[in-house]
């Protein structure tokens, strides 16, 4: 877009007067074509250092359509990345409201990074343990991957391992990182199935019997 282009996949009504209200308002509607328009006026306005727009652009999006899960975590990265986690939290509390207070980990996940950047990590994770699906194998990866961001490998080996066969990819690859490669490539090798059988003896004839 950089190169004065309108972008595709229908962002051409949005990005002709990027930024104006007029703008906006051509995007909000509830097509499956106004998430693509959303996406790409917000991600214009980003460029032209319009972050706050960006992310009006997107809280509209997600407002019209509080079930969509593009919108929200689209959204969620886009107050991590103006520097306002405490107000993507609290969007994520009128949503958590509007659902009587429960919050799926699919949902709870996206307050990881804004915890962090609000709280610390070590809050996030502790608050994160105390969700009812904190324990979980999925919920390990998203804790491991937090750790990792904050260059805490070490940890998130460790978070790995208590679920290890269902993070095993993952867990590699922060082995990896951690230079410690012939571990990341045992726990593959030990985790292939066998070759399978080959028999030494015809257990049927080729032939029928005479």
């Amino acid at each position: 877009m950089t190169d004065g282009t309108p972008p595709r996949n229908g962002w051409c009504s949005c990005w002709r007067s990027a930024g104006t209200s007029t703008a906006r308002s051509r995007c909000t509607d509830s097509t499956a074509g106004g998430r693509t328009r959303h996406f790409g006026l917000a991600r214009l306005l980003v460029r032209h250092g319009r972050g706050e727009e960006a992310v009006d652009t997107l809280r509209a999006r997600a407002d019209a359509h509080p079930g969509d899960d593009w919108a929200l975590h689209t959204l969620a990265d886009q107050y991590l990345a103006q520097g306002r986690p405490a107000d993507g939290l609290a969007h994520l509390d009128d949503l958590a409201t509007l659902r009587n207070g429960e919050e799926a980990w699919d949902l709870y996940r996206l307050r990881l990074p804004l915890l962090a950047a609000h709280l610390g990590v070590d809050a996030a994770i502790a608050q994160a343990r105390s969700h009812p699906e904190g324990a979980t194998s999925y919920a390990a990866s998203d804790l491991a991957q937090l750790l990792a961001t904050a260059g805490r490998t070490e940890e998130a080996v460790a978070a790995l391992r208590l679920h290890e066969g269902e993070n095993l990819d993952t867990l590699a690859e922060q082995l990896v990182v951690l230079g410690r490669v012939e571990e990341a490539l045992a726990l593959h090798r030990h985790t292939e199935p066998p070759p399978p059988l080959v028999p030494t003896i015809r257990l049927w004839a080729d032939e029928p019997p005479r």
